[in-house]
């Protein structure tokens, strides 16, 4: 039988990931599933309370890092805590990096598609030549196993292509969001394997491409691709609910093909 589930409670405005965590929290809390229980599958949770796949995986990874409950690859996600002996306390709602990776990534497509529009008008033969070292970078770091030092070199070379500093900063915070999220940590701790990341140099590739051409539609379209892909994968190499994973696809900001 499914649990009924409470109207939400009337709190400070919170992110929907939050929201749906404290909601899942009050299930447990209410004893509606004891230690070593199994949650519903994600895609459950969501029809459940009529929320999106990627809002119920980040309120997951919000519980988990709490210590309340333990992802297992495959089999599920289980309750290992209850609400009132956390491990660890509830993720901080007051701070400005609270915002669940996904959520970065939205933001990250709509700021640097743009930027990379930009970018295609502004770039000197300097500007290309530090994109190329930095695919140069990754290419080493991947063939070592190393690193993702040479990822972040592109994307800040493709931002400063612009000459426009207030862009430069604004990718900078970004990127320094994403690397102090805790979400965003906790989501990497169940990737298997970094074959992902030869994808990702293929789509920076592209990116390179259109900029040298001057194209500036092809290059908004190839970031915000790259970007798309990138959100994509993570979903599938994350997915503890079936290793086959069934092809769902969260919603995105629609862009049309360059041309259209």
């Amino acid at each position: 039988m499914k649990p009924q589930i409470q109207d939400k409670p009337a709190a400070q405005p919170q992110r929907p990931y939050q929201e749906v965590g404290v909601m899942l929290r009050d299930m447990i809390a209410r004893q509606q599933y004891a230690l070593g229980d199994r949650l519903p599958p994600e895609r459950e949770i969501a029809a459940l309370l009529s929320v999106s796949r990627t809002v119920v995986r980040e309120a997951l990874i919000m519980l988990e890092i709490e210590g309340l409950v333990e992802v297992r690859r495959g089999a599920g996600i289980f309750v290992v805590a209850m609400p009132d002996r956390l491990v660890n306390p509830p993720v901080s709602t007051s701070q400005c990096n609270d915002a669940g990776p996904f959520e970065l990534l939205q933001a990250r497509q709509l700021l640097e598609s743009n930027i990379a529009e930009f970018a295609a008008q502004q770039a000197t033969r300097e500007d290309i030549l530090k994109m190329r070292q930095a695919l140069q970078i990754e290419e080493q770091e991947l063939a070592a196993g190393d690193n993702e030092s040479g990822d972040r070199q592109f994307h800040l070379a493709v931002a400063e292509a612009t000459h426009n500093s207030m862009l430069v900063e604004l990718f900078k915070q970004s990127w320094q969001w994403r690397e102090n999220n805790p979400m965003w940590i906790q989501l990497h701790s169940h990737l298997e394997n970094n074959h992902y990341r030869q994808e990702w140099l293929a789509d920076h590739k592209q990116i390179l491409a259109a900029l040298i051409k001057k194209d500036a539609k092809a290059a908004k379209h190839a970031m915000w691709q790259h970007l798309e892909n990138v959100k994509n994968r993570l979903l599938e190499l994350s997915d503890v609910d079936d290793i086959n994973f069934d092809g769902y696809l969260f919603e995105s900001w629609p862009l049309n093909e360059p041309g259209r």
